[in-house]
């Protein structure tokens, strides 16, 4: 399908009608800025505005997600400041200018994430860490991810196109296409956004009604009765962020994820209970007897490592199913090599060329030769020369096999609901290289140092190749040169390590991530200022691998017998093993918006034949004004997830207290430090009862109908 030019400027007028479906059989995509059109793409501009993106988004991200918990996505705002940064400027930046700041910038959330999940660990355990450290396991995680990636970008990116959703590629993308064009497309996108960041401020930072619907708050004393007795709640996150992103996933897979988490909480959860309320004693791997546990504290004990096993599973099963696919896209870079041709025909559009599969395994050589290295270095304290050589080809094998086979994990979790289950297989490779390690003789501080370093790797690959494909998928809607976006992706990955690595640094010299200076494991206590959740996850399940044995064997199995059966039923086990991973509450407003986008979609099929693209005041149909509408409820409900996480800081003096509604605040010193922390001390009379519970639906419900009514639009 030919895209609609400007009689007098040849300029697109927006993205073509089937960009995100499947083509007809002879039907081919012709992107934003077709392959035969040269506009400026690598520029000064372009690089020095992404570099200095992935500068302030890696410090920003890097200190927010150790404080707040979750690194939040740097696509969507990036996208949206390079928009308006191309206003400053004599000449406006292209397109393609823009898409190259968004793939520098946005490395700096996916090094961060590998960073923050894994390497807080050293500093919590009160290991020997340096800037090394951080640097080499963040920057050739990063590389791995990309190198990985490479050979798999025309299938995920090209041969599924619209087979898989993109969620986050899709609202960064209406939002660069959108700055692009203007028009009242423009408008709707800038009203969507200033609605969901309102909505989503007043709900999170300024706390006005609570944000969780809760089914034993919400149904009186019947919905307290049943989580009392059968720890039976049902619960809904109700932000316009996590609505907006189930409408872009849509009805089929936010069902299918939907129905992992009614089944992990309100299956799973209320059956441990059952059998387990009588029991005295504690039942590993949970801290106290199961009668005594919330519905929360059972899913986290127990529910959510059956969730892992499910991933991990799926994880094998999709490497399985794609392993033809992976060894043909390898076998042409070894024919390549070994002949000095190419094996499969090249692509000559410049929108389909890719970095040349010899060099990109020549770097995969050079880079696994660095690993071996660093792993090497950092053992050599255990032992003799034999005995850290040893360990570092363990290391270096376990890393790279499980980097390689987790990548297509990363892509397709990512391409489907915008979420990458990276601390899962994270959490697999921490056992895995722990219990490797511990086989051979390696234990205590080194051998925590090397498994902790190999998780943030495996790590860092991960989130870097889901992310990466997230990119690619822009550049493959919009008309950019893959290549250069693969080439320009490394000086993101080195830029953000060198961040990161000075973030944590000053972070823990200001702060410190334990009271007093003392690690865990000599009794220190992790700063609450500093409170780095992941970290603290990833040093007790290293402190219990490589001192205790309690590893959840059985509830690994269960998960992976899970994810057979689920593959059986012809349903995707990934998408539903994710649904049992995460908590229910943020899954749930993903089903809502898929349901909403079904029913847009299903009225706009109901009008008069023709009448679609006329339903709009900006002659958009309802599907298109439905994802502008979506993206902006991303995009602003992220803004907005940033500022109020600022105000939440205790560093600056919670200043959010001053502007909060429904928590009140109160203030305790801390004695070793002489610092005052900020905390919500109680809440309005309404906000917990009925009351507030009510407002939260009304509110959540009102979201969904403007959605709803907006997108369809003005009937002709």
């Amino acid at each position: 399908m030919a895209v609609k030019r400007d009689g007098n400027l040849g300029k697109p007028q927006g993205i073509p009608a089937n960009a995100y479906t499947p083509l007809k059989p002879g039907e081919k995509y012709v992107p934003f800025i077709p392959a035969e059109k040269t506009i400026p793409e690598v520029t000064r501009r372009s690089v020095g505005i992404g570099v200095l993106m992935a500068v302030l988004f890696s410090f920003s991200a890097c200190y927010l997600g150790l404080v707040a918990g979750q690194v939040f996505e740097a696509a969507i705002p990036i996208a949206i400041l390079a928009v308006g940064i191309a206003g400053m400027y004599a000449r406006k930046s292209s397109i393609l200018e823009n898409v190259i700041i968004q793939s520098i910038g946005a490395a700096s959330g996916l090094v961060v994430a590998g960073a923050i999940f894994t390497l807080p660990a050293l500093y919590l355990l009160g290991l020997k860490v340096s800037l090394l450290h951080t640097f080499i396991a963040s920057c050739l995680g990063g590389f791995l991810g990309i190198l990985f990636l490479v050979p798999l970008r025309r299938y995920f990116v090209a041969e599924e196109h619209g087979k898989l959703p993109f969620p986050e590629a899709t609202a960064t993308t209406e939002i660069l296409a959108t700055g692009e064009r203007g028009g009242k497309s423009a408008k709707v996108l800038a009203l969507a956004m200033g609605l969901g960041g309102l909505y989503d401020f007043l709900v999170e930072a300024l706390q006005a009604w609570p944000k969780t619907l809760r089914s034993d708050v919400l149904l009186g004393k019947f919905g307290s009765a049943l989580g009392e007795k059968l720890r039976w709640v049902f619960k809904l996150d109700g932000t316009a962020a996590l609505f907006g992103l189930g409408y872009i996933i849509g009805l089929r897979y936010s069902a299918v994820i939907a129905a992992g988490s009614v089944f992990s909480f309100l299956v799973l959860v209320p059956l441990i209970y059952h059998f387990g309320q009588t029991l005295p004693s504690v039942v590993i791997p949970g801290a106290m007897p199961i009668g005594q546990m919330t519905e929360l504290q059972i899913f986290s004990a127990y529910a959510q490592k059956i969730g892992i096993g499910a991933i991990a599973m799926a994880g094998m099963l999709g490497i399985i199913k794609m392993a033809k696919i992976i060894v043909s896209s390898f076998s042409v870079g070894i024919r390549e090599i070994f002949r000095g041709t190419t094996a499969a025909p090249k692509s000559t559009l410049r929108t389909d060329t890719d970095i040349s599969i010899r060099y990109n395994l020549m770097f995969i050589l050079l880079t696994l030769a660095a690993l071996f290295g660093a792993f090497w270095m950092f053992a050599s304290p255990a032992g003799g020369t034999g005995f850290a050589l040893k360990i570092a080809g363990i290391g270096l094998a376990i890393v790279a096999a499980l980097a390689f086979l987790f990548t297509p994990v990363a892509v397709r979790a990512t391409a489907i609901v915008g979420v990458n289950p990276v601390s899962g297989m994270t959490l697999i490779t921490l056992i895995l290289s722990s219990i490797a390690l511990v086989s051979i003789g390696l234990t205590g501080a080194v051998g925590m140092t090397v498994v902790l370093v190999m998780g943030c790797v495996v790590c860092t690959a991960l989130s870097m190749s889901g992310g990466f494909i997230t990119d690619l998928k822009i550049g493959y809607w919009l008309g950019a040169t893959p290549r250069n976006q693969q080439r320009w992706k490394f000086l993101g990955v080195v830029v953000s390590a060198i961040s990161v690595s000075f973030a944590l640094l000053l972070i823990q010299k200001a702060y410190g991530f334990t009271i007093g200076g003392k690690g865990i494991l000599d009794g220190g206590v992790s700063n609450p200022a500093i409170s780095a959740p992941q970290g603290n996850l990833m040093a007790t399940i290293i402190q219990s691998l490589m001192i205790q044995s309690e590893i959840p064997y059985v509830l690994y199995a269960m998960g992976a017998l899970c994810a057979l059966v689920i593959e059986m039923l012809g349903v995707s086990p990934l998408a539903f093993a994710l649904g049992m991973y995460l908590p229910i509450q943020i899954n749930m407003p993903l089903l809502v918006g898929g349901i909403v986008s079904w029913l847009v979609i299903k009225s706009s099929e109901l009008r008069v034949p023709g009448s679609e693209k006329n339903a709009n005041d900006g002659g958009e149909s309802p599907k298109e004004r439905g994802i502008l509408i979506a993206s902006g409820f991303i995009a602003g409900g992220a803004l907005m997830g940033v500022i109020g996480a600022v105000l939440n800081l205790n560093e600056i003096g919670k200043p959010v207290r001053f502007l909060s509604i429904g928590a009140k605040y109160v203030s305790s010193p801390v004695p070793e430090t002489g610092k005052t922390i900020w905390d919500i001390g109680s809440y309005a009379p309404y906000f917990q009862g009925f009351s507030g519970q009510l407002i939260s639906l009304i509110g959540f419900a009102g979201l969904c109908a403007f959605c709803y009514y907006y997108a369809r639009g003005k009937k002709r």
